[in-house]
């Protein structure tokens, strides 16, 4: 039987493809913001990949905060909250405290987030009934991506491709997983470790590519995996390999290669006698009482 989790990795593409046919111009942050993008968790790390290719592609400067953690006192034009539930505590105190223009993305049409933010896009089609979050979060950078004016065509038939990959025994049964990324992709080397320990309850690390070797290599060893999304700085494969670790990249996409990476932690947590759609100490929304 087929768990929640696993039918919505399998769905990443088709909520990419409609996510890119449907983007909401109207509601997102306009060239030349000055833009806050926060979240909690996957959201947060969802916001970190958008605020670098925001800038990259000239959108005007933008930052990524945990929203929590979010400079209130600081000049922007936008604040866009991140939350596939609607319900985030800390993201509603936030879009509560500020007087900056605000945009929601979510999940939920029935909740608080509706009426907190100035603007709200909501990708209904794209939500889930995991505890852990997977197409959401994909699906919103999908419709980011497409509204800086990427062409996400070869990403949709990467995630394709990752979603019917065979998978690696080595990943499977690793001991250790370094998540690695660059410029974007570091949130989402963030984000793919947090959905191996999530699901899977499995030792995970992640970091910017060219920090790996300032120390956290010096846990690679044999059945331990380095993990690149995206290509990877010159010579790191090497030194990976003189470990005796396993150096893992691939040419997807990095948000393809995520699915990958989601697939994986599944697989994990059925070799372990876990339920990938119940992780241990996990809600699916987190509301903090008063």
């Amino acid at each position: 039987m087929t768990t929640h989790t696993e039918a919505e990795i399998a769905s990443q593409p088709s909520c990419w493809q409609r996510a890119v046919e449907s983007v909401p111009a109207g509601a997102l942050p306009r060239r030349g913001e000055r833009v806050a993008v926060v979240g909690c968790g996957t959201s947060w790390f969802i916001a970190m990949a958008y605020a670098v290719l925001r800038e990259r592609a000239g959108h005007g400067e933008t930052d990524a905060f945990a929203a929590s953690e979010a400079p209130i006192g600081r000049h922007y034009d936008r604040v866009l909250a991140l939350s596939r539930s609607g319900t985030t505590t800390e993201v509603l105190e936030l879009l509560a405290r500020t007087t900056t223009k605000t945009t929601a993305i979510t999940a939920d049409p029935k909740t608080p987030i509706m009426s907190a933010a100035d603007e709200v896009v909501v990708l209904d089609y794209a939500d889930e009934r995991s505890v852990v979050q997977t197409r959401f979060a994909t699906t919103q950078l999908a419709m980011l991506r497409a509204g800086l004016g990427e062409d996400l065509t070869q990403a949709i038939a990467d995630a394709a491709e990752a979603v019917a990959a065979p998978l690696p025994d080595e990943l499977v049964r690793a001991e250790q997983f370094s998540f690695l990324g660059t410029g974007w992709s570091v949130g989402l080397a963030q984000e793919a470790a947090l959905k191996m320990r999530e699901a899977s309850r499995s030792w995970t690390e992640a970091y910017p590519a060219m920090e790996y070797r300032h120390g956290p290599i010096s846990i690679a060893a044999p059945g331990r995996v380095t993990w690149m999304l995206g290509a990877a700085p010159e010579g790191l494969r090497g030194q990976v390999e003189e470990t005796g670790g396993t150096f893992f990249e691939t040419s997807l996409d990095p948000m393809a290669e995520l699915i990958r990476a989601q697939r994986v932690a599944v697989a994990r947590a059925f070799d372990r006698g876990l339920d990938p759609d119940e992780p241990m100490h996990l809600t699916r929304s987190v509301i903090l009482s008063s």
